[in-house]
């Protein structure tokens, strides 16, 4: 071969190995989330800069990731359908519909769980004692109306106890919030809202108050530990960023591991994100000490979700089991 052939195939191939991350994004948007302990792996990701870490090891080293201070179930979906994140963390219910909905278009697919941890429904109405006892006097915090977590759980307790004409009983007494914004309206006493159904933290700060009481916790319907935060993103995105979607899992699996390794490194984390208010540092350490409460990356209860979904009609299509709700990278992970 021509000497001047091989020079050229050499500096192509130099060219190509420098270049690996050149065609790919060069801005990751990622939401931060509703607030809470369960999107602390977004918090440990961004301060620490995993992703970017993990992008330059694979060749893709002008990764710039852009942490957005957006959160809600209902918001995240829609910047993800946008375009303006391309990738969202969420509960699994607000997943599943975008999951459904996306089927024959650009078919959003979960990317790995980041928590399973029970969300409370606390209240200062000394009347409530059970779901139903709330009346059309009673106005709930929610993240997200009919597609958050507390919905979906209402109204799997609404179809056991009242039958499947009253599944979306508790839908009208809910109020969308974010869940900072849930505890101050809750706790007022001049809002509508008395009650707030909310995840760790806020539980605790809420029952600082001697008027909050606790009713009742996610794992009491679902039966168990449940995926409460995963991160999701288009079969597009996914497809054509290779080198950024296998850092992100790998992100992902760093941030794990930090949290789970290191829990009083992951609450001076989370304790900075917050601006040094609402908890102290020993108090993130009790919420992530809590055995309920787990960093993990295996999905949990996700395919329960989903045939309750299916079954009062609000997903048009079944997955055959929970595999079919996640994109392979964690196919290999004890998942239900």
């Amino acid at each position: 071969m021509n000497h001047r052939v091989v020079a050229a195939l050499c500096g192509l191939l130099f060219a190509v190995h420098n270049g690996a991350g050149a065609a790919e994004i060069q801005e990751l948007k990622i939401p931060k989330g509703a607030g809470g302990i369960g999107f602390l792996p977004l918090l440990v990701m961004e301060q620490q800069k995993i992703i970017e870490k993990h992008a330059a090891l694979l060749g893709h080293k002008t990764l710039k990731v852009t942490f957005v201070n957006i959160g809600g179930p209902a918001v995240v979906n829609d910047a993800l359908l946008s375009g303006a994140a391309q990738v969202v963390a969420a509960g699994p219910p607000a997943f599943l519909l975008t999951w459904d909905r996306t089927r024959e278009s650009t078919q959003i697919t979960g990317v790995a769980a980041m928590t399973s941890l029970p969300m409370y429904l606390n209240t200062t109405n000394p009347n409530i004692k059970a779901l139903r006892d709330i009346t059309e006097k009673d106005k709930m915090a929610v993240t997200a109306v009919k597609v958050s977590i507390p919905s979906i759980i209402m109204q799997m307790a609404a179809r056991k106890e009242f039958g499947d004409k009253e599944v979306f009983r508790y839908d009208r007494y809910t109020v969308g919030l974010p869940h900072p914004d849930g505890v101050a309206a809750m706790l007022s006493g001049i809002s509508e809202i008395n009650l707030h159904f909310t995840s760790p933290p806020f539980v605790a700060r809420e029952l600082k108050d001697t008027r909050v009481s606790t009713n009742m916790s996610t794992d009491d319907v679902m039966g168990g530990s449940t995926t409460f935060t995963m991160l999701y993103t288009t079969k597009k995105f996914r497809d054509e960023n290779p080198l950024t979607y296998k850092a992100i899992v790998r992100a992902v699996k760093e941030a794990t591991e930090y949290i789970n390794r290191d829990k009083r490194g992951a609450a001076q984390v989370y304790f900075d994100s917050i601006g040094g208010k609402g908890e102290t540092i020993e108090e993130i350490m009790t919420t992530l000490s809590d055995p309920k409460n787990v960093i993990t990356m295996v999905p949990q209860n996700t395919f329960k979700y989903a045939q309750f979904m299916h079954e009062i009609g609000s997903l048009k299509n079944r997955p055959a089991s929970w595999k079919d709700l996640f994109f392979s990278e964690v196919h290999d992970l004890p998942g239900n």
